[in-house]
C-alpha cells in the first residue's frame, strides 16, 4: 500500500445517560443533529476497510478521538514510509499525517497558492475511495445504522462487521 485513509464516522444509537463538564449530554453530536459514538476507521486506496478503533462519544471530535486511538500507531507508520492520509477534521494531528491546507481566513480561495490548491485537490481524490469505508460497514450490514445496545459497544459492533465484511468478500 502507498497510503492509508483515517476517517471518523457517527454511528447512531439510543441515548445513554452522560454529561459533560459543561453540562450537554455525553452522545450527542452537535455536528450531525444525533446521538450516538464516534468511531475511527482506517481504510485501504482502495476503500477496503482495514481497521476500526474503539468508539469515543459522539460529542468528541474527529481529532480527539484520533489522538485517544489512532494517531499513536499512525506517527510510527508514516515515520517508516506509509502515510496517512486525513480530512479538515484532523488539522493539527502532527507530523506524517496529511490533510489539506487551510486558506487564510476571511480570503478567497484564490489565496492560496496553485500548487497548495492542486495538493488539496489530489488529496481529495486519493482520499476519495477511502471515504467509502465507513459507508460501505454502515450500509452493509444494518446493525450499524442504528445502535440499540449501549452506545458504549459501538465499537466492538464494528469491529465485528469489519470481520464478517472481510469474509463477505
Amino acid at each position: 500500500m502507498t497510503h492509508v485513509i483515517l476517517d471518523g464516522t457517527l454511528i447512531e444509537s439510543d441515548r445513554l445517560a452522560g454529561v459533560r463538564e459543561n453540562g450537554n449530554d455525553l452522545w450527542f453530536s452537535q455536528k450531525h443533529k444525533a446521538f450516538g459514538g464516534n468511531v475511527q476507521f482506517l481504510s485501504a486506496p482502495d476503500g477496503t476497510p482495514l481497521w476500526v478503533f474503539d468508539v469515543e462519544p459522539g460529542s468528541t471530535p474527529d481529532i480527539i478521538a484520533a489522538r485517544i486511538h489512532a494517531l499513536p500507531a499512525l506517527y510510527k507508520a508514516a515515520a517508516e514510509g506509509l502515510p496517512p492520509l486525513a480530512d479538515k477534521g484532523y488539522i493539527g494531528a502532527g507530523i506524517g499525517i496529511r490533510i489539506p491546507v487551510r486558506r487564510p481566513r476571511g480570503k478567497s480561495e484564490k489565496a492560496l497558492h496553485g500548487d497548495t490548491r492542486m495538493f488539496n485537490t489530489l488529496l481529495r481524490h486519493v482520499r476519495a475511495l477511502g471515504e467509502c469505508a465507513a459507508a460501505e460497514l454502515k450500509q452493509r450490514w444494518r446493525t450499524l445504522q442504528y445502535v440499540t445496545l449501549s452506545p458504549s459497544r459501538i465499537g466492538d459492533i464494528a469491529r465485528a462487521a469489519l470481520v464478517r465484511n472481510g469474509v463477505w468478500k
